[in-house]
């Protein structure tokens, strides 16, 4: 057994040689730690004792599609891409408390009816884990519980009890005797995972891990921990908010453009099949600065509020935040709006804040940033039943975005009774029942036409 140091950047997961200031992968600064690798003698043997499997030609390879199952839960098995798949690995990670334990418990309920589910807990005992699921009322008699961080005897009782579906949490707390590094450590972390994922694809066993994330909001653990897995959620939301918001930053198996929307209640997470019935509660009406804008996030158009508060500063630089919507944007927005709009707003504090969590990442919502900024500088506020859908160019034109259409339908069946769009690029775009569509060349037109 021989045993070496190596440097570790606990940013990104980099190996160096030797210890340095700067992570040259990532840049980050005062990241790089030591670890004691150990490394076993001879040829290296599988974690989970199987043996090696022999390679086929692909024509003999079986083509059917993947198998998938439903969670019982409609919106994790949209952010999976329509359910999970057997003989995946899913990485599950969120900030601690957010509902991780939560939501991979509340599934048992539903899946424990036709298949056996292990639930292993490096964080809980068996009888703290039957007094959460009592709370959640989870009950089946093909559920299992096993409060253990050794992973050899975790696959030991994998072997013996033949399960569907193996649930780890987390990923941090479990190791491997072989591996000398404590437990949390990125060898640990990396070859619990390899050893995980054999398990997976070598006996078409489903495994959910649950992974911690660092103060950055990255899972914690090496980057490559993310590239071995098929599949990985994010679990966002607010310590003050009873929202969850669930999207995919992977998947082997499906888009990652999907999200999930759940509410944390006492009985566990519900679902929100309408996010913008959600995102729209508790909109002020008459107040100027607000104005609603679609987004689609995968194949779902969400409305989103966009509040924006534009006021004179009194010091030589004025100060821009946003919160929602990317900065840089934001700021190109104020210059056309300056140099197009006919607004003088180069000497004004603008913030920009996108309600309920969403971040509104495509252009799409510049028209109703730049309304909700005009609104806000001229103190007056846009009719509560208009909402604004076009990207915004340099020149102050505005132009057509994709899946207008569905856009619409959805602003209608929420009740909006008037929309902004481009004038370019929609003449095939039919208006929906109750709607009155108002094509507009640029952001002039379309300010004044709204103030």
């Amino acid at each position: 057994m021989k045993s070496k140091s190596v440097f570790y950047c606990t940013s990104c997961g980099n190996e160096t040689p030797r210890w340095q200031g700067q992570c040259p992968a990532c840049g980050a600064w005062n990241t790089i730690t030591e670890y004691e690798e150990t490394k076993m003698p001879g040829k290296r043997q599988s974690a989970t004792g199987n043996a090696p499997r022999r390679a086929k030609p692909l024509r003999e390879v079986e083509s059917g599609e993947e198998i998938r199952f439903s969670t019982g839960l409609g919106e994790l098995d949209r952010v999976l891409g329509g359910g999970g798949v057997k003989g995946s690995l899913v990485l599950v990670g969120g900030a601690p408390g957010i509902g991780k334990s939560t939501l991979l418990l509340q599934i048992c309920a539903f899946l424990g009816r036709t298949q056996k589910i292990l639930y292993v807990s490096g964080e809980e005992s068996e009888r703290q884990l039957k007094l959460r699921a009592d709370r959640l009322r989870v009950q089946s008699d093909n559920l299992f519980v096993l409060s253990e961080t050794d992973l050899s005897s975790v696959i030991e009782t994998v072997n013996e009890l033949s399960p569907d579906i193996l649930i780890a949490d987390s990923i941090q707390t479990l190791f491997l005797p072989q591996n000398t590094s404590a437990p949390g450590s990125i060898s640990q972390v990396k070859e619990c995972t390899l050893a995980l994922m054999q398990l997976a694809k070598g006996g078409n066993l489903t495994v959910f891990v649950v992974g911690h994330v660092n103060k950055e909001g990255a899972i914690a653990g090496p980057k490559v921990l993310e590239h071995m897995v098929d599949c990985v959620l994010y679990f966002e939301g607010e310590q003050a908010s009873c929202y969850r918001i669930l999207r995919a930053a992977k998947n082997r198996f499906g888009s990652t453009n999907e999200i999930g929307v759940f509410e944390m209640a006492g009985e566990g997470l519900l679902e929100v099949p309408n996010p913008s019935q959600m995102l729209l509660s508790g909109r002020p009406k008459g107040a100027p600065g607000t104005c609603v804008a679609c987004a689609m996030e995968g194949t779902r158009p969400v409305l989103a509020e966009v509040q924006a508060l534009v006021a004179r500063t009194s010091f030589n630089v004025p100060r821009r935040t946003t919160e929602g919507f990317d900065f840089n944007r934001a700021n190109l927005l104020l210059a056309v709006i300056e140099k197009r709009g006919g607004l003088n707003i180069g000497m004004c504090d603008a913030y920009i804040n996108v309600i309920g969590g969403l971040q509104l990442d495509e252009p799409a919502a510049d028209l109703a940033v730049v309304l909700a900024i005009a609104s806000s500088h001229r103190d007056k506020p846009i009719d509560a039943g208009t909402t604004a859908i076009g990207e915004v160019g340099l020149t102050g034109e505005v132009r057509a975005v994709t899946a207008l259409q569905q856009r619409l339908s959805e602003a209608a069946r929420i009740g909006f009774t008037r929309c902004i769009i481009p004038r370019s690029g929609t003449q095939h775009i039919q208006s929906p029942d109750g709607m009155e569509l108002v094509r507009v060349r640029n952001i002039r037109e379309a300010i004044e036409i709204t103030l």
